[in-house]
């Protein structure tokens, strides 16, 4: 049983290493866990009253989730006992100080200068590592010096030859440690070696598991659930993690959620975690749950920047502009060169029409992160808005060269070749979007718009998506309405019926009126007419009654209609009658 103060002292450990290291972002991720631990009560101090049973409630409240049958542990968890990471053995060195400080200053080719005849295993990941980051910062230069900053360039990291040779001679003969091997992975994944990356991150992990940045990177090659059933990980609370965030990149939602609930039986106060649960709700569109979870977020940490462009895009699908407008404020105050609060005011430019300053907010977080997938699909949509097709294509395809798995882009390729009148192709981008999101009731509906077009005129391919949308819970209602119109064209008067009566049960149950419901009305009362079946017709025509005008005088109709074929008399046709 791993106990949370177990778990408390190797995260400690961790830190130290981490940061000695200059793994600052591995070190700021094990620090947030540290915290999140829940603290003995007899350590309280008023300054630290946050952490006190029950002033986290909403934790509580999201962590038990009646879909998700894995138990929380409540006191630790049930997982072999693993070491603590050891200390170094040796004091650092002059060389090592000096070297670890230029580091710091971003200095990264003199920091590996210094180093270069040193042959700790810290000295020489630190030297390679320095190596490594140089070669980045001359191809971020490059890319902004050749093509500009949101432009595409071939530009490299001229490090990466040299850095696979040498670290490969090093793991050969043993001369490497887990945070070595960590460095040789990202190098062999940036040269598209992703086999032998998978392999040497996971050797990473396994000897040393408190680097969360070798479990993000290794995140990175899990494409698919067959390569992470693949990979052989050792029993560690550690892998709990990186499985949660694997599972929701994968968007197996509901076993993310059960990953981080199992979590919490230790990290009952991880910020982190919290973060992880409302995206997955997120994903589930949730969203009323999200906001809640999101207020939770930052009355914990006001002065948090990272997930809350996610915040933003809730707040902005619920049109909540005054809460918006206070986000995007809080974020521009606290750090508005972040590409996320570059995002969230986009956002809200967006929501008040003023599509122009919304690009030129994504745009800027572009130059900040060339790689920011949100803003590249954010400026997509804003571009379709603008009705600047060929922008929002560039957009959503470079989003797509980034992360070939997001829906969202693809998705978005469809509607713009579909404002193109191209449905052949936006046909071909709504059935990748479905492959990587086959639930999403949208998707679905967005494909069978398609076929209905002029050019495709497919109806019962169009039928089949309407129906898959149905079984996806279409809450807009769209695929009902649509699956009894379809039928009715195709002269299946009791299909379209049945689709009716679904379609006019879910208004009912949801108070809604409307050109669809009247629609509804007036197909039933005239259909159970027809089939002689006068009771049902006449509930129908009732409820036509209700309505003025026009709708009224076609109730009246009816019923006389109805009137008249009981007594025996000829009916005349619907269609006589104006609406």
């Amino acid at each position: 049983m791993v106990s949370k103060e177990s778990c408390r002292n190797e995260i400690r450990a961790a830190i130290r290493q981490l940061s000695d290291r200059c793994l600052y972002s591995a070190a700021k991720w094990a620090g947030e866990q540290l915290v999140g631990i829940e603290q003995d009560p007899s350590n309280f101090t008023p300054s630290n009253t946050r952490f006190q049973r029950g002033s986290s409630s909403i934790r509580r409240r999201f962590s038990t989730n009646e879909s998700i049958s894995t138990p929380q542990p409540s006191v630790g968890f049930s997982q072999a006992a693993t070491p603590l990471p050891e200390e170094d053995e040796t004091i650092d060195g002059d060389l090592y100080l000096l070297a670890k400080s230029y580091f710091d200053c971003r200095e990264y080719r003199r920091a590996s200068h210094v180093l270069r005849d040193q042959t700790s295993k810290k000295s020489v990941f630190l030297h390679f590592y320095a190596l490594y980051l140089a070669g980045e910062k001359r191809k971020e230069e490059e890319m902004i010096e050749l093509e500009g900053p949101l432009g595409k360039s071939n530009a490299i990291n001229r490090e990466l030859v040299s850095l696979e040779r040498d670290l490969s001679a090093l793991r050969r003969t043993g001369a490497i440690d887990s945070f070595g091997l960590y460095l040789y992975g990202v190098v062999l994944k940036e040269k598209g070696n992703e086999t032998l990356a998978i392999a040497s991150l996971v050797e990473s992990v396994n000897s040393y598991p408190w680097n969360w940045s070798a479990w993000s990177e290794l995140q990175s090659l899990c494409t698919s659930i067959e390569t992470l059933d693949r990979l052989n990980l050792n029993n560690h609370w550690m892998k709990d993690f990186f499985l949660g965030y694997a599972y929701q990149e994968l968007r197996m939602h509901t076993e993310s959620l059960a990953k981080y609930d199992y979590l919490q039986g230790i990290f009952s106060f991880s910020n982190y975690i919290q973060a992880q649960t409302a995206k997955a709700q997120y994903s589930l569109r949730e969203f009323d749950q999200v906001e809640i979870m999101f207020e939770e977020l930052l009355r914990n940490d006001p002065y948090r920047v990272e997930d809350m462009d996610l915040y933003s895009n809730v707040l902005y699908a619920k049109e909540a502009c005054a809460a918006l407008s206070y986000l995007a404020h809080k974020v521009f105050l606290t750090d508005k060169y972040r590409p996320e609060s570059c995002c969230i005011i986009g956002n809200y430019y967006s929501l008040k029409g003023q599509h122009e300053k919304a690009v030129m907010y994504f745009r800027r977080a572009l130059k900040l992160n060339k790689k920011y997938l949100s803003a590249w699909t954010l400026m997509g949509h804003e571009y379709v808005e603008m009705k600047n097709t060929p922008a929002a294509i560039d957009a959503y395809r470079r989003a797509v060269d980034i992360n070939p798995s997001d829906y969202r882009a693809w998705y978005g390729l469809g509607q713009a070749y579909e404002m193109m009148g191209m449905p052949f192709y936006a046909l071909h981008y709504f059935r990748k979007s479905i492959f990587f999101l086959p639930n999403d009731s949208r998707l679905w509906i967005a494909m069978a718009k398609c076929y209905q077009t002029e050019q495709l005129y497919m109806l019962e391919e169009a039928i089949k998506c309407y129906k898959r949308a149905v079984n996806c819970t279409d809450t807009e209602g769209i695929a009902l309405n649509q699956l009894a119109k379809l039928h009715q064209k195709l002269g299946r008067n009791e299909e379209a019926a049945y689709y009716f009566e679904k379609d006019l049960e879910r208004m009912d149950a949801e108070g809604l009126e409307g050109p669809n419901m009247f629609e509804a009305l007036v197909f039933l009362a005239t259909h159970f007419k027809n089939h002689k079946k006068f009771e049902e017709a006449e509930v129908y025509c009732t409820r036509l009654l209700d309505y003025s005008g026009p709708e009224k005088e076609k109730a009246k109709s009816l019923l006389r209609g109805i009137r008249m074929a009981q007594t025996g008399f000829p009916s005349m046709d619907l269609e006589h009658f104006p609406i």
